[in-house]
Formats: C-alpha cells, sequence, structure tokens
C-alpha cells in the first residue's frame, strides 16, 4: 500500500487545480526544453501558404504525422520551398498550439532528403518545362559564325575561366566580357540569373558592347553542386534571352536544366570556346583557298572568252579588203560626177525656156495679187483679233473692282431688305387681330362665326362668342339696358332659329 493510496480524500480535494493556459503553458515549456532542437526526416504533404507569408505543412512516415510551421522570416532563406511529395529533412523545435491542444515543429531549415528525392524534382520540372514548350528546337537560336564580342559567366578565379580565355586565344581572337558569379551554394542561380539579364541589357554601340553569344559555365562536381543550374528561375531566364547562350556545365556526363533550354550545349567549357568561336587560321586558308580559285576561274574565263574572239575575228572579211572595194566604187563614182552634172543643167535649162514660152505678165502676176489679197485680209482679220484680246485684257482687269462693287451692292441691298423687312413685321405686329386682346379687349362673333362690328348687327337673345386672349366664352345678347339685363340674364337662351336657305321651301 502506497502513501499515495494512505492519503485521506482531503488531501487530494485540497491541491490547487491548474487553469487550463497554464497547464497547456506548462505543457510548453517542457516540450522546448526537451526538444529545442530536432532533426527531422519525412515526406511533405498538406503544403499552405498563408497570405501573411508563413508556410503551414505536415510531415509523415508510414505510421505518424506532425505538423509544421516555417515562419515567414524563415522561408526566404530555405534551400529548397517544400512542395507535396518531397521527402525532406528539416531541423527545428517543437512546441505546442494551445488554442487546439497540438504539438507542432517550428521548422528553420529544410533541404531534400537524399540525390533520388533531388532527381525526382528536377523530373518534375523538366516535365513542367517541357509541356510549356521550353525545349523545342524551333525557339533555339542559331550561334553566330563570328563573333565580335564573347560574355562569359563563371567564376572569375576557376580553371574553367583560363581554359575558355585560352581557347578563344587561339582560335579566334576577339573581346571577351567575363561577369563573375558564384557558381555553387544557395546564391549562385540568382546570380547567373542576373548576369544574363545584365548582358540583355547592354546597348548595341555603347560603352560596354552587348556580347553576340553568352557561354554559362562551370566545372564537374555532384548532383549537389550543379544543383543551382536546374534552377527553374534560372531556366525560365535563359530561355526567354534575345542572345544565344552555350550552357558548359559539368563534364560531358553531367546534365542540368538549362542544357535544355539554351541555344546549345557543350559538353565541356573547352567545347564551348570551340562552338562560339571559328579556327583563324582556318577561316585564313579557306580564304587564301577562295582566292586561288577565284584567280583561276578569272584566268580561265578571260582564256576562253580570247579564243571566242579570235575564232569571231577570224569569221570577219579584212577592213583593208572593205575599203579598197569602196574606194573603187567612190573612184568611180566621182568620175561620172562632173558628166552627170552637166547633163542635168543643160535638161533643166531647156525645160526652162519651154515653161517661161508659155508664160505672160498676166498670168505671172495672178498668184501675187491672190497671195497679196489673202495677205491683206489675214492682216485686217488678226488685227481685228489683236483688238478683242485687248478689250478681253481691259474687261479681265475691272473684274475684281466690279466684284468688290458688287459685293458692296448685295451688302447695301441685304441691309435695305433687312430694314424693309423689319418695317413690314412691325406693321405685321400692329395690324395682327390678337394683339388688342393682350390688352383686355374681346373680339365677338356671331354664331355663324362672323366677326361683329356694330352693336346694331345683334338683336336679344342672339348668342355670341366672345374672343379674349386666353380664350373663348360664350354669351347671350340683351337689350342694352341694366333692367332688360337682369331679366334676361335670367330667361334661358332662345335657340337660334335655323335659316331656311334661299330657293328651299317650308315643308310645314
Amino acid at each position: 500500500m502506497t502513501l499515495a493510496d494512505s492519503a485521506p480524500a482531503s488531501a487530494a480535494d485540497n491541491a490547487r487545480p491548474y487553469s487550463v493556459s497554464e497547464l497547456a503553458g506548462a505543457l510548453k515549456r517542457t516540450l522546448e526544453d526537451a526538444y529545442g532542437f530536432v532533426r527531422l526526416r519525412g515526406e511533405v504533404s498538406k503544403v499552405t501558404r498563408h497570405a501573411s507569408g508563413h508556410v503551414y505543412l505536415s510531415l509523415k512516415d508510414e505510421r505518424a504525422c506532425i505538423d509544421g510551421v516555417v515562419w515567414k522570416g524563415s522561408v526566404r532563406g530555405l534551400k529548397v520551398q517544400p512542395e507535396h511529395g518531397m521527402e525532406v529533412v528539416v531541423t527545428g523545435r517543437i512546441t505546442t498550439y494551445p488554442a487546439s491542444s497540438k504539438y507542432q515543429i517550428v521548422i528553420e531549415t529544410l533541404e531534400l532528403a537524399g540525390v533520388g528525392a533531388l532527381l525526382a524534382q528536377l523530373e518534375r520540372l523538366k516535365a513542367k518545362l517541357a509541356g510549356e514548350g521550353l525545349f523545342t528546337a524551333e525557339r533555339k537560336r542559331a550561334i553566330p559564325r563570328m563573333p565580335r564580342v564573347i560574355g562569359v559567366v563563371t567564376s572569375p578565379t576557376g580553371a574553367v575561366i583560363r581554359d575558355i580565355l585560352h581557347r578563344i586565344r587561339d582560335r579566334w581572337p576577339c573581346r571577351v566580357i567575363v561577369w563573375p558569379v558564384v557558381v555553387q551554394g544557395d546564391q549562385a542561380a540568382a546570380q547567373v540569373a542576373r548576369a544574363i539579364q545584365g548582358f540583355e541589357r547592354l546597348t548595341p554601340g555603347g560603352p560596354v558592347p552587348r556580347p553576340d553569344v553568352v557561354i554559362v559555365a562551370r566545372g564537374g562536381g555532384s548532383i549537389e553542386d550543379l544543383w543551382p543550374f536546374n534552377d527553374e528561375a534560372l531556366a525560365r531566364m535563359v530561355a526567354a534571352a534575345t542572345i544565344p547562350i552555350i550552357s558548359a556545365v559539368g563534364h560531358e556526363t553531367d546534365t542540368t536544366l538549362i542544357d535544355y533550354v539554351s541555344d546549345r550545349r557543350a559538353p565541356t567549357p573547352t567545347a564551348a570556346a570551340e562552338m562560339a568561336t571559328p579556327v583563324f587560321t582556318e577561316l585564313k586558308a579557306a580564304v587564301s583557298d577562295f582566292d586561288r580559285r577565284l584567280n583561276r576561274c578569272a584566268g580561265r574565263m578571260l582564256e576562253e572568252r580570247r579564243h571566242r574572239l579570235s575564232a569571231a575575228a577570224r569569221g570577219l572579211p579584212r577592213p583593208a579588203d572593205v575599203l579598197a572595194i569602196a574606194s573603187q566604187r567612190f573612184d568611180l563614182a566621182a568620175g561620172r560626177l562632173g558628166a552627170a552634172l552637166s547633163r542635168n543643167t543643160a535638161v533643166h535649162e531647156r525645160d526652162l525656156v519651154r515653161t517661161s514660152a508659155r508664160l505672160t505678165p498676166g498670168l505671172l502676176k495672178r498668184p501675187y495679187l491672190l497671195k497679196a489679197e489673202r495677205l491683206t485680209d489675214q492682216s485686217r482679220r488678226l488685227n481685228a483679233a489683236v483688238g478683242r484680246v485687248r478689250e478681253h485684257a481691259a474687261r479681265r482687269a475691272r473684274l475684281p473692282e466690279l466684284a468688290l462693287r458688287l459685293q458692296q451692292a448685295l451688302r447695301a441691298r441685304l441691309v435695305r431688305e433687312a430694314e424693309r423687312t423689319a418695317s413690314l413685321g412691325q406693321l405685321l405686329a400692329s395690324l395682327d387681330p390678337n394683339r388688342p386682346l393682350k390688352r383686355g379687349f374681346a373680339r365677338v362673333h356671331a354664331a355663324d362665326g362672323s366677326l361683329v362690328r356694330r352693336a346694331a348687327d345683334l338683336s336679344a337673345a342672339d348668342a355670341v362668342r366672345l374672343v379674349f386672349a386666353d380664350g373663348e366664352r360664350g354669351a347671350v345678347v340683351t337689350d342694352g339696358t341694366a333692367q332688360g339685363t337682369a331679366q334676361d340674364m335670367a330667361k334661358p337662351a332662345k335657340p337660334a332659329k335655323a335659316k331656311t336657305p334661299a330657293g328651299q321651301g317650308d315643308l310645314f
């Protein structure tokens, strides 16, 4: 029998009770003291990224599950962002969440558990980017054959940059711009991405020339060492670059994500330098060979043209023979020319004598008289035409003055017509029969609608219509006296007798 069993019941009743908050706080302190540093391995599930920046997740294995939280300040420092299904190793401390009586681990670091998990994550990322078309051959750009400037993104202290520079100097001496970065660790991916972005922002013709091609290089290493080159943001930056990019990360057997999105993949950094540059001596030899071939072709062409010219010359007559025949014909023609001229002159002289014998003085003068008359008539018509032209020119010169006078006359006429219209409008307003009605007068109309102009035109008990400015009213005519008016007002109005049209008899 123990002491607790022998204690009276009243002793337990007198113990001070804990409050819920006190017990929860005591448990929280106990767990944090006992498990202030825990290294835990498990599979990530139920990843929730809160708007505040905190990340909530669960770690599980085949038999148990524990909740975890990564505070906002620690999320940015994680080597790998948690995703569902990843197997990770986390470090942190165990604590409780008193509001729901749960314990959880506050995660401070998170890394993938083993190479297998890294490769699985890489395969998922490769499938994602391949589905977006970033690996297709159609989007890859051609490497320039003879670059003037080459950009190199690598570590400035390793053997890689020396191999690249040495190979470029031997093959194709050109300008090389090195952008120094770290090629291993947490900052490597971000620095390489910024280097590519920096090369993209350079403008052609600026103080720092824009590269024609960029080489991203790193030596060999383990998968963990090369892991920064599997970063998704870096791969998208390489795919979006407008400058052709050659990836030379690792050795021939090493493959990273940027090898798929870059324009060319080189097995080694030295091979990348060879891809980016031609061999100057080979180009020089090729140019020399082209020059020799050009000279031989030109020589053969000239020789061929010379043979063709010689063959054509053999088929042509000699110039001396052509000139001899022409000279002989000229001499014959010159010898006959004097006699022919004498005979021609004699023939024309005889024709002139015969023609002059048949002509009379009157016949000779008649054509001249006709021509003189025609000339006089043409001169008269020409003088008349010149006069008309001058008259038209004088009238045309008066056109601006007449146009001005016409405008002035039109304005004056418009002013007079406007004044006349205004006076007619005033007269029309003064003759308006409805105008006196606005001053309190009324217009009297008989029963047939005619205007009553005199009192004698109305008889007692006649119905009339009074027209006022704002409407019409019916009335009955009395005898004109006040007494009669009162009596007539008391009598009912007599109906008007229907007038019998002229020429129609009464039926009753």
